[in-house]
Parts: C-alpha cells; structure tokens; sequence
C-alpha cells in the first residue's frame, strides 16, 4: 500500500508522505490507525484523495496486521524474500521465447526454485517469535510433527 501510494506523490514529498503513512500502519491499535488516517486525510487534503480512498476501501485487509505485535508484523509484511524468488524466476524464463507446453514452464520453474532455495542461507529475522505466534493463533493450520 505504501508503495501504491507514493505512487501519488512527487519526489519532494515523498519522505514527508511516506513518514505520515508509517504512523497508520505501526499504530498499535486499530483505532489509533484510523485517527492517523484521518490526520492524513486531513493534513493532505484533496490533493492526495487518491492515497486515503484506496487505504479505506483496504482498511479490512490493512488492519488485520494490527493484531500482531511490532516485530512479528515485520516478519509478516517484508517481502524480500517474494521479491527476490519473483525476480530469480522473472531472470530465468526472459531468455527463452516460448515453451512447447506448460508443463515445461512448470518443470522449469520447480527447478528454478530448488536452485533458488539452496541460496536462502540466511535466517528471516525475528522469524522464531512469529512461528510461536502463529502456532498459538493459527494452531489448527500449523502441521503437526
């Protein structure tokens, strides 16, 4: 979202806009949320609707991360880890114009990931807390061992 909404904003603003926005998504409560938003949508008028229109119409999805304490929300919406799988297998399939079959896309890409995985070597930062987390909240979808 933050990223989609400086997309509304000239380069003189952006840290002004981005710093307004970091105080809606890590308030602490939901209600804290909303007051900063309406700060927002207040302090930045008409200019930028576009921004606090698309962050209400999201705002169920947005404040489910409230829920979870700073540093596990953290783990939860980094996505360094997307981004790069996104971008190793964007890398592997621009060389090849077309595939005889889906199913070679799909082989290609099974590979691609195991390649891909081999290189994760470092651990997901305060990963330990959000797996504990979720374990207690998301019990009946964790796997059993």
């Amino acid at each position: 979202m933050v990223r989609h909404s400086l997309n509304f904003v000239g380069w003189k603003e952006r840290k002004q806009v981005a710093e307004d926005l970091r105080r809606i998504y890590s308030a602490i409560t939901i209600e804290k949320a909303e007051m900063e938003l309406r700060q927002f949508e207040e302090k930045r008028g008409d200019r930028f609707a576009p921004i606090g229109d698309s962050w209400r119409k999201n705002w169920p999805r947005l404040t489910t991360f409230i829920d979870y304490q700073p540093d596990i929300r953290k783990v939860i919406y980094t996505t360094n880890a997307i981004d790069s799988a996104t971008m190793s297998l964007c890398k592997v399939i621009k060389n090849r114009g077309s595939f005889p079959t889906d199913k070679a896309v799909l082989k290609l890409f099974y590979l691609a990931l195991n390649n891909i995985s081999q290189k994760w070597t470092m651990p997901i930062r305060d990963w330990k807390a959000a797996l504990n987390r979720f374990a207690i909240q998301f019990g009946d979808r964790m796997p059993k061992v």
